[in-house]
């Protein structure tokens, strides 16, 4: 039989995430506001999980995950197989060893719970109530709702509507982990209710649904915002992916 699935342990699983700041060949320029208008870099401890924020702008290379982190982890399946591609070799007839990770073996089916899960344990550990975040194709609003139930959280997912409409079986699934679910642009929000009152069935768009979760947040002292793409926070909580790779092609 050929061996397809290389394993990792759980003793073997990567105990810290990888920054990469500290290894670009020149630093990020600083956070600027736009020129005219209210500050919106005021807004950013109001809105954002304050260790998500401190590893945003972190100059280490190593952060540590924690022990809670590294149990939600395992408990969402990781560490992950990798698995050779041996018939996709064969079909292309190259010499390479060709490989994939099965970060489709995620509880909601992408790599977004990497993020989540610990932007969802950061937040219950500074006293948060709730999450609060938009969703574009589904995914991200899945596996925050995911996330916050594993540890206690309520979630609102603003998702866009064009989305929303169709994708009935996620949208289920997120209300199944406990999550608000809102199609977007929804009245619930100043940001959406302006959109929704001229057009009740506005196709939304991500811009919008961001704009409803970050008001949402910034009226409630309990709510925080927590975002799944873009930041630099959530691309280092995605290296486990490469970094338990590299153990299991050593």
């Amino acid at each position: 039989m050929k061996k397809r699935q290389i394993q990792l342990s759980i003793d073997e699983m990567p105990q810290q995430w990888y920054n990469i700041l500290p290894d670009l060949p020149e630093p990020f320029p600083p956070p600027k506001d736009p020129d005219e208008g209210p500050s919106r870099l005021e807004n950013l401890p109001k809105t954002m999980i304050k260790t998500c924020l401190q590893q945003e702008m972190s100059e280490e290379r190593w952060i540590e995950m924690p022990e809670g982190v590294l149990e939600l982890y395992v408990r969402a399946g990781r560490p992950r197989p990798l698995y050779r591609a041996k018939n996709l070799e064969e079909v292309l007839g190259t010499p390479a060893k060709m490989f994939y990770k099965a970060e489709f073996y995620s509880p909601t089916g992408s790599h977004k719970v990497n993020t989540a899960l610990p932007q969802a344990f950061y937040a219950k550990q500074e006293g948060f109530e709730r999450l609060t975040t938009e969703t574009g194709a589904g995914q991200w609003g899945t596996a925050l709702s995911y996330a916050a139930a594993l540890v206690g959280l309520k979630c609102t997912v603003y998702w866009v509507r064009s989305v929303y409409n169709w994708k009935k079986d996620r949208l289920a699934l997120m209300r199944m982990f406990g999550a608000d679910v809102h199609a977007s642009p929804s009245p619930k929000t100043e940001a959406g209710r302006k959109i929704y009152e001229r057009d009740p069935n506005h196709p939304g768009s991500l811009a919008i649904a961001i704009s409803e979760g970050l008001e949402d947040s910034l009226n409630d002292p309990k709510a925080v915002y927590a975002l799944g793409s873009v930041l630099n926070h959530v691309l280092m909580h995605q290296t486990i992916i490469g970094l338990e790779t590299l153990k299991q092609i050593e």
